[in-house]
């Protein structure tokens, strides 16, 4: 420890610390994480090696830019300067900020009553104290200076903790590290800090960090002594700023985060990056342009290829603009349409693995066990991600997954070619019903922008809420409120189309009493996924005794998987979904062992109205399709999978591509050859995709 005494390193002491805490912490989170997923991960030398050398150059790389404003204060601040009161009233007012933002949203709701007396009066007191001792003499001046730096530490040291905690329950429900969804839960603090209050136990969580701070506190606290009364020459303290100071700057010029992708391990490359350090490339990154940053091939190749793969699978169609950089095509049936109701129902976080008929032991899914048989049922679907705004992209849009953040969230993303602006043009009318707030994920503008009328929890009166969660009202009270809203749109002569986004099947995992026989107070998914199988059979049973249900087609599908984390970076069982087409009246039940994907529903839902229309969608009809020609699309926010012929075709920034035979039962996969022809496919799709949505050609009119 000598190093900490020698004097111009004892100046910065705070940045040496900080840096030290910065790695301690990231090391004993690493580790818990590699141990939880111990089952996950291929333990070889190299793999282990590169965990925790890799990782830590990437706790290194956030540690530099943390010490930013603590190397600007040792630099910056003299002895004279030290010596003045304002210096501790800003420390002072800047802890009790972030101590109020932090406590306000993240203590549970009974508790909140009372922190605005509690803080208010600790730091009055506080406050008044340390004026009437700074003003007093010099020597109290730099007492307090000491204790100003110690308990900014403390407050440090409690956000690293906290933020170790928070990356474990990170890892345990999504897998990685931190990324796009941690982005989102960050701008969306009313859903996601209710989410904590409700799922966690977060007073325990806050005092057991608390009393760990306290302890770590102990044992650095005299480094952070011996730097306030240290005096040396601004010469050298620039030279050792700047010093300090050019890290930061390469790592900002120079360091991105493909060094962690160094295994075929999905696991081990997670825990070989830094959370933190993520985060801040997923802040940075949420729209990847495909041309910079993906394999290309021309705009005009691109074309070409996705226009002959979609006549190969619908050879009746035919293109409007076969001239014009388009995709547009007159999609013909030979009967009349018919033009019966819809209702669509994209469930939330629903694998196919929940259900019975794949395996599951649970019973937690009997109605739509019983469903199955009853409706076409579709064995090898898949969704197009791993977030409900990618899912309800691919519902609507029906357009492969482009890299970075959905279309949902885009600017630029209205009055586009939608499901529901094709059946209002054909005389529906189009809704879209949602538990939650729709401002959530931008769901609602999206919506109401596209064709759609929008209906959320702000439209039902407190005596039709039986539940509610910080997601959301419960699922019956939504489908409810649905059923009310379509009987009144039968009284106007129109078919009707309803897409209801359901809520139930999230963290905190509650709902209403009595319902099933898993007691929500046990808060398991597995009782969430009862309830909304509960809440979806009570519906349509409910909807049997309405006169518009004979001419009525019911669609149950999941909007993404549970889990898709997996050994392989997209491994195919975390997107493996059920589809039900239901009608009784109309559809004989059927199971379809088609290997298809949701971007194929809403054209196959207009193939069974018999709707013709000039079509836009990159999705096409199952049913017209000729065997050996299924394909999918699957992603991550970067990775980009098309699967085609048993093989993954996997496009990464920066211009990375793989080919992987994946294993439809445990999601792992074998690298093999790239087969220059799928890899010209898969880029052809996710290019052009990109290509009409940025330039307009996406939109409906």
């Amino acid at each position: 420890m000598r190093f900490f005494q020698i004097p111009g390193i004892k100046k910065f002491n705070p940045v040496w610390v900080t840096v030290v805490l910065v790695a301690a912490t990231s090391f004993v989170t690493r580790t818990v994480l590699l141990f939880y997923s111990f089952n996950d991960i291929d333990f070889s030398f190299v793999n282990i090696l590169g965990i925790y050398s890799i990782g830590l150059f990437y706790d290194l790389c956030f540690a530099a830019y943390l010490i930013i404003p603590l190397a600007l204060w040792c630099w910056l601040s003299n002895d004279r300067v030290y010596r003045k009161p304002l210096n501790y009233i800003v420390i002072t007012l800047f802890v009790a900020l972030l101590g109020a933002i932090f406590f306000f949203n993240l203590v549970p709701k009974e508790l909140n009553q009372w922190l605005p007396v509690i803080a208010g009066g600790f730091f009055s007191i506080l406050f008044l104290q340390y004026l009437w001792l700074v003003l007093k003499n010099t020597k109290y001046r730099l007492a307090w200076r000491s204790n100003g730096l110690q308990l900014f530490f403390y407050v440090l040291i409690f956000l690293l903790l906290f933020n170790a905690v928070s990356e474990f329950f990170f890892w345990q429900e999504f897998g990685t590290r931190y990324n796009f969804i941690a982005v989102d839960y960050l701008i969306y603090t009313r859903e996601v800090a209710g989410n904590i209050r409700q799922s966690y136990p977060v007073a325990w969580i806050v005092i057991i960090v608390a009393f760990a701070s306290f302890l770590i506190w102990l044992l650095i606290r005299k480094y952070l002594k011996a730097a306030v009364y240290v005096s040396i020459s601004f010469g050298k303290r620039s030279l050792i700023a700047s010093g300090i100071l050019v890290f930061p700057v390469l790592v900002f010029l120079f360091i991105n985060n493909n060094l962690r992708n160094f295994s075929n391990n999905s696991f081990v490359n997670e825990l070989a990056g830094d959370g933190a350090y993520e985060f801040g490339v997923a802040y940075n990154n949420n729209a990847l342009d495909f041309t910079r940053f993906y394999p290309i091939i021309s705009d005009e190749e691109a074309l070409k290829i996705v226009k002959k793969q979609i006549m190969e699978r619908s050879p009746t169609d035919s293109f409007l603009y076969p001239d014009s950089f388009s995709i547009e095509r007159r999609v013909t049936y030979p009967k009349p349409p018919d033009k019966m109701n819809v209702v669509l129902i994209s469930v939330e976080s629903f694998s196919a693995s929940f259900m019975n008929y794949f395996g599951n032991t649970q019973n937690i899914t009997p109605f739509l066990d019983s469903l199955a048989y009853k409706s076409l049922f579709f064995t090898r679907f898949y969704a197009s991600g791993t977030r409900t705004v990618r899912g309800l992209e691919s519902l609507s849009l029906a357009i492969p997954p482009v890299p970075g953040q959905s279309l949902v969230r885009r600017p630029g993303n209205d009055d586009l070619f939608s499901l529901g602006n094709v059946l209002k043009g054909q005389g529906y009318t189009a809704q879209f019903f949602y538990g939650g707030y729709s401002s959530f994920d931008n769901m609602g503008p999206f919506f109401k922008d596209n064709g759609y009328e929008v209906y959320d929890r702000s439209e039902l009166k407190s005596d039709e809420i039986h539940y509610a969660n910080i997601w959301g009202v419960a699922d019956e009270d939504m489908f409810n409120y649905t059923l009310k809203k379509l009987d009144e749109d039968t009284k106007i002569n129109k078919p009707f189309f309803a897409h209801i986004m359901t809520v139930s099947n999230h963290r905190p995992f509650t709902y209403p009493e009595g319902r099933i026989d898993i007691p929500p107070s046990k808060q398991i998914r597995e009782g969430a996924v009862k309830y909304t199988d509960y809440s979806i059979g009570k519906f349509l049973n409910d909807a049997k005794a309405k006169p518009w249900f004979n001419n009525t087609i019911f669609i149950v599908v999941a909007d993404h998987c549970a889990y898709a984390a997996g050994k392989s970076s997209l491994p195919v069982t975390g997107y493996h979904i059920p589809l039900f087409i239901y009608c009784p009246s109309k559809i004989e039940p059927k199971i379809i062992s088609t290997l298809s994907t949701q971007i194929d529903l809403p054209p196959t839902l207009l193939g069974l109205l018999n709707i013709s229309y000039d079509s836009k969608f990159f999705g096409q009809d199952i049913f017209r399709q000729p065997p050996g020609n299924e394909r999918v699309f699957i992603s991550t926010y970067q990775g980009l999978g098309y699967l085609k012929d048993g093989d993954l075709v996997v496009l990464q920034p920066p211009r990375h591509y793989e080919q992987y035979v994946p294993d439809f039962s445990t999601g792992a996969a074998v690298q093999t050859p790239v087969t220059d022809s799928l890899l010209q496919q898969a880029i052809a799709y996710y290019q052009l995709a990109e290509k009409i949505y940025n330039t307009g050609g996406y939109k409906f009119k």
